[in-house]
């Protein structure tokens, strides 16, 4: 398992019958997690005090509760000199994956001995977290996102991240409709890094199920890479998505012409309380 352990303001505390404790800078949040299936003695202080807590409806959905929680605040990766703003929106979410640190790292030092400009493609976007990742490591990113709210919080994270407004071009656009586009121009890309929805719809419509378009766009996007590319990332927080599942679509997909290598497993967050890590969904990378 390829483990976030870099993380200074952010900690999973505990995790206990189906929710998980989690500290983001000095704000303790409560939220319900899938993976979470013990019912364990909850001793932290915090299941008690904490600051939001996300209740899940029996209808789906759920909402917020808040005890003192700011609208939003702001959060720091030291190890990549990285800034992130939060703020509790629809289902449970802050804004931000922490376990994808642990992504962060590894194509952070892949763009900083590339020996060359680097390229990045980051698709299904959301707000930026790699986008930033890779721009600090001296990489020209475009940044696409079908959600326009999605890419304007990213721009805020970008320059709270010092990033030079000149290393990310931002695209409000459907994935596969832009990059389709780029195949036509006769754009390429370097590295591609992807973060699809299980579901979703793209600006005009486009229903983008997971199952059904992942394996396409997988080769669709391969037209899009350079003769000698670096590296290709996908996460994946669908459950019949595992990582040897990834490891195979990848290896179908671009082996037989860049050869390299693709390894694939899950990713997680170590637990305070317990000394347990908490799966986090899975990752598969190929790289030359």
């Amino acid at each position: 398992m390829w483990i976030a352990n870099q993380w200074k303001d952010y900690e999973v505390i505990d995790t206990s019958g189906g929710e998980k404790l989690e500290r983001w800078g000095r704000y303790l949040l409560v939220r319900p997690d899938p993976q979470v299936i013990w019912n364990t003695p909850k001793k932290h202080r915090g299941w008690t005090k904490m600051n939001g807590h996300y209740h899940r409806s029996s209808k789906g959905g759920g909402e917020w509760e808040f005890h003192d929680l700011p609208q939003q605040w702001s959060i720091d990766y030291d190890s990549l000199g990285l800034t992130f703003h939060l703020k509790p929106f629809s289902f449970k979410h802050t804004g931000l994956f922490p376990e994808q640190a642990a992504n962060w790292e590894w194509f952070y030092k892949k763009i900083k001995n590339a020996g060359r400009p680097v390229k990045v493609l980051n698709l299904f976007a959301y707000t930026g977290g790699a986008s930033c990742a890779a721009a600090a490591a001296g990489a020209f990113v475009t940044h696409v996102d079908a959600s326009k709210g999605m890419v304007g919080w990213a721009k805020e994270n970008a320059r709270a991240s010092h990033i030079p407004e000149t290393s990310i071009r931002w695209i409000v656009d459907d994935c596969v409709k832009f990059v389709e586009r780029e195949i036509r121009r006769g754009n390429t890309y370097d590295a591609i890094i992807m973060d699809p929805p299980s579901y979703g719809r793209g600006p005009k419509g486009e229903i983008w199920k997971i199952e059904d378009s992942i394996y396409p766009f997988i080769e669709l996007c391969t037209k899009v890479l350079c003769e000698k590319p670096l590296f290709f990332l996908i996460n994946s927080y669908t459950t019949g998505l595992q990582p040897a599942v990834l490891t195979y679509m990848l290896s179908t997909q671009l082996l037989p012409k860049y050869k390299g290598h693709v390894v694939s497993d899950e990713v997680g967050l170590p637990v305070s309380e317990s000394g347990l890590i908490l799966p986090c969904g899975a990752s598969g990378r190929w790289e030359a």
